[in-house]
């Protein structure tokens, strides 16, 4: 049940395009928002990828404008990477139109089903940021 849950999820939120990024591109948007500030070798660790791959992504990120880097105040060397203002309105917007697609099915549910469905993903996402955060959340935080 959780598997058709999380396909008819993807089909719900595919509804609410991500154009102009990728899933990829989307994920790293997602960790800038609660790690402003983090280097390149941070971020790749973040998404287990290698510091040439995520830069591609970010110099992609960046040329649409969601991503911006600057030097870091520590070492001139090294740039920190941020969400642009834009990259957070893409953010709003984004989830703005995913929560408009989940609404128009939740509103089709009745209501003690909807309640036990709220109790059920605040259990759900309780134990998934502790589990997140035990395994990869200090590689997000350090640098």
């Amino acid at each position: 049940m959780t598997s058709e849950a999380a396909e008819l999820l993807e089909v719900l939120w595919g509804r609410a395009s991500t154009a102009p990024v990728s899933a990829s591109q989307l994920r790293v948007l997602f960790i800038l928002e609660h790690n402003e500030g983090i280097n390149l070798r941070t971020l790749a660790d973040a998404l287990g990828s290698t510091p040439p791959s995520t830069s591609r992504l970010c110099d992609r990120l960046q040329a649409v404008g969601f991503v911006e880097r600057r030097a870091a105040i520590a070492s001139r060397r090294e740039l920190e990477l941020y969400l642009s203002r834009r990259g957070r309105a893409f953010l709003t917007d984004l989830r703005a139109r995913r929560e408009s697609a989940l609404q128009s099915v939740l509103e089709q549910m009745p209501t003690p089903q909807r309640s036990a469905l709220l109790k059920g993903l605040e259990a759900f996402c309780a134990a998934a940021a502790t589990q997140i955060h035990e395994d990869g959340g200090s590689a997000a935080r350090s640098a």
